[in-house]
């Protein structure tokens, strides 16, 4: 996924979607509303789990979190404690996605809250049976102090009828060391990463015909993953008596571009 660009975006681009997104600093908010980008909604909640937390407004508004952030571990990597230096603490009253009418119905979940990613969750479980791909931002070692690690996002995830998809990982090199004097290039030490989950592939019997071509269209426009989308499909024609998934297969032939050299060998 390019820098900048919204992991849902290529489904937007060749499907209707209604884009529910929030943003609790108020500014920011305003500035996604003013876009007035059509499909896109913006609200200024703090979601998380209906609990009244401190919320820790960083020098980056990108790094802003419910969790404080882990000053002395930051500190050991090349820019990250200086994009993420507290300069206001306030009492917040965050709001579960349970609550929130406009989530209802909700099929894609994407999350990039700064740590607070289980509470987001937690405060979701009756939405998350809607779901067919979470999306969510994971770390590695507390970037925040006291935050949820990736296991426990991972763990939770799999309690509510989600499988592992995908992951994209990234990280910093410890100070003093750059690679090529590049500040935020990682050596090996991987700190955090992008984690797709997807409607349990096993159990796919228990999706709706409706759900399993929303699921087909997710996997192949936002992820390329063409072999899963194959296989939604071929829960659905054998639901529906169709040949989608011929078809589908047929048209990826068509295409060199959509599957690597190696998948089209015996």
């Amino acid at each position: 996924m390019a820098k900048g660009v919204d992991a849902y975006a290529p489904l937007t681009k060749v499907l209707p979607c209604e884009v529910i997104g929030f943003e609790p600093v108020a500014p920011e908010c305003e500035k996604l509303a003013r876009m007035n980008v059509s499909g896109r909604t913006y609200l200024p909640y703090f979601i998380g789990d209906g609990s009244v937390r401190t919320f820790y407004e960083c020098n980056r508004t990108m790094t802003s979190s419910l969790f404080e952030p882990n000053t002395p571990l930051l500190a050991k990597f090349h820019n990250l404690e200086n994009l993420t230096r507290v300069v206001k603490t306030s009492s917040v009253q965050t709001k579960r996605l349970d609550d929130i009418p406009e989530t209802a119905g909700v099929d894609f979940l994407k999350l990039d809250v700064q740590g607070a990613e289980l509470l987001v969750l937690s405060g979701a479980q009756s939405r998350l049976k809607d779901v067919l791909v979470v999306h969510t931002e994971v770390e590695f070692v507390p970037l925040y102090k006291g935050q949820p690690l990736f296991a426990d996002i991972d763990a939770f995830l799999r309690a509510h009828g989600f499988a592992f998809h995908t992951m994209a990982l990234t990280g910093r090199s410890f100070k003093p060391l750059m690679v090529k004097g590049n500040i935020n290039a990682p050596i090996n030490q991987r700190l955090w990463g992008d984690a797709v989950y997807v409607r349990d592939f096993m159990a796919l019997d228990r999706l709706a015909p409706v759900a399993l071509l929303k699921l087909a269209a997710m996997c192949h426009e936002n992820y390329g993953s063409h072999d899963l989308a194959g296989v939604a499909l071929q829960e659905y024609d054998r639901r529906m008596g169709t040949g989608l998934q011929m078809e589908y297969l047929q048209a990826l032939c068509r295409e060199p571009s959509a599957t690597n050299s190696e998948a089209k060998q015996p």
